[in-house]
């Protein structure tokens, strides 16, 4: 049986966690609470990087969401989250990695903001034009459609679908389409399952506040 190994409340384990259930596998989640856990022999054995998520299928171990999510479409393709068009398949790339290389940098010192860390407000508002400058982005890309790069939910927006709901916490406002995008999402029974209750996010506002405060300099 499939294993994943995730922590319910980081985007990046949320992506598998949702394309497994969108292809409707059977899988067993492992939670890694990530307070020594990453560093246990049985886990770095998996991923010597420390880092979730990890899927396991049988013998093989694959790390890294953008990976585990191209290595599910290519064994299970159906139903397909990956459109085969030249046009569509290159707006779905380009959203994942916007998404990874310029949204959630962007995203940390709003992050850091939201749970009550005073992060310089220059910072802070540099954090919001990029993201907003992603957004625009997004907007165009998503055009009229439902989805982005199909009428039909793509891995961009599973990779997108995981961060960009969680920025109006953060003080950066959802134009209209984006927003219709959004709760478009959430009407979805993956995207159900795996959002996280207000009561697991505030616990692990909690603790990585704490282990931040730790790793501040003195």
């Amino acid at each position: 049986m499939l294993k994943l190994y995730h922590q319910p409340i980081s985007v990046n384990s949320r992506r598998p966690w949702i394309a497994l259930l969108e292809k409707g596998l059977d899988f067993e989640l492992i939670e890694m609470k990530l307070d020594g856990d990453q560093f246990q022999p049985e886990f770095v054995a998996l991923n010597p990087f420390h880092h979730i998520p990890v899927l396991v299928d049988d013998d093989f171990r694959v790390v890294e969401s953008l990976a585990i999510l191209d290595y599910l479409e290519a064994k299970y393709p159906t139903p397909a989250l990956l459109p085969k068009e030249a046009k569509a398949l290159g707006t779905v790339r380009m959203v994942e990695m916007v998404t990874i290389n310029e949204l959630l940098p962007a995203m940390n010192p709003l992050f850091r903001q939201m749970i009550g860390f005073d992060d310089d407000p220059q910072k802070v508002e540099e954090a919001k034009q990029k993201s907003a400058t992603a957004l625009a982005f997004f907007e165009e890309l998503l055009g009229d459609r439902s989805y982005f790069g199909s009428e039909q939910l793509t891995l961009a927006d599973i990779v997108a679908g995981c961060s960009i709901p969680w920025l109006p916490q953060m003080g950066v406002a959802l134009n209209p389409k984006l927003q219709a995008w959004c709760d478009r999402l959430m009407q979805r029974p993956s995207w159900q399952t795996t959002q996280p209750t207000p009561e697991t996010i505030e616990a692990f506002k909690s603790r990585i506040k704490v282990l931040m405060a730790k790793n501040q300099p003195q």
